[in-house]
């Protein structure tokens, strides 16, 4: 009896998931059918795929094999799939978007409409991490990654760069005046982040040094420290993404613009490395990637 895509698609599941469990809840069965699924599989093949352990589950040395022949079978279908449908508009499916709070807020959600509108069949679920998830584990589709990238099971397509700002409030300028060079910020209160340390160093120099500030008050995202800024409670260094419309706004001010050092931060869209991506994430993607491309 020949192996049915129902058992090819439970075994790379449960590969790229690491459980049984999660692969149950990735695919919407339960853990004892997709148990079985993989049963079935094995006993057709006449090998053990995957060594289970109280801890986690091992591919054999068969499993390995198998796995790349089952990648394969799974990418030509949904690519044959693909080319079935008549247009791009009758793309269907479900997306989980991840990303920081801020992007999903300044950048994502106000292209949610047009996103709908030209793409009617498509579900979106956006999730807010920020800090780096594991896509598999949290069954996310596409995330939003920030600076250099290190992974290397995943793909990565540039959507922007977005430069930095230091800035603060009219009124809390008016109150404990403008600082004329970096180490006038020293005597200011300064707003930072409390998880990603990195994002403390900002783009000036003080001593011929990158300045590191020491906030007075921190939180663990952009949107979070851009609200303390707009609420006058001092000086922070957040991307333009952030913070392009308040300073338009005259909201807040960008502060020692002549001394600043242009760093732009790297924003990639990143997806788990597969040979065939499903459409309607590519089609995500490339609508991000058009929609940012001014500020490449």
């Amino acid at each position: 009896m020949k192996s049915t895509i129902e058992e090819l698609q439970a075994f790379v599941t449960i590969v790229d998931c690491g459980s049984i469990v999660m692969a149950a809840e990735r695919l919407e069965q339960t853990a004892s059918g997709i148990s079985r699924a993989l049963q079935r599989l094995e006993a057709k093949l006449n090998v053990t795929l995957l060594e289970r352990t109280t801890r986690k589950l091992k591919l054999t040395q068969e499993g390995q094999l198998f796995l790349g022949k089952a990648r394969s079978i799974l990418n030509d279908l949904a690519e044959a799939e693909d080319s079935l449908l008549k247009a791009d508009e009758d793309i269907s499916g479900l997306i989980r978007v991840d990303s920081a709070t801020p992007f999903v807020l300044h950048v994502i959600v106000p292209l949610m409409h047009e996103f709908m509108r030209k793409y009617p069949n498509v579900e979106i679920e956006l999730n807010n991490h920020d800090q780096v998830i594991d896509l598999l584990e949290h069954q996310t589709d596409v995330a939003i990654r920030f600076g250099e990238l290190t992974d290397s099971t995943l793909h990565a397509k540039l959507l922007c760069r977005s430069r930095l700002y230091i800035v603060a409030s009219p009124d809390y300028l008016a109150q404990n005046g403008r600082p004329a060079q970096t180490e006038d910020l020293l005597e200011h209160n300064l707003i930072g982040f409390s998880q990603t340390h990195h994002l403390n160093t900002w783009p000036i120099h003080m001593n011929q040094k990158p300045f590191t500030a020491r906030p007075k008050i921190k939180a663990s995202n952009g949107e979070t420290v851009r609200q303390l800024a707009l609420e006058g409670v001092g000086i922070t260094c957040l991307s333009r993404f952030l913070v392009q419309e308040d300073i338009q706004a005259g909201r807040l001010s960008a502060l020692l613009e002549d001394q600043i050092t242009l760093h732009y931060q790297k924003i990639h869209a990143v997806y788990y490395l597969q040979e065939h991506l499903p459409k309607r994430v590519r089609l995500f993607i490339e609508f991000l990637a058009e929609k940012l491309k001014p500020y490449l």
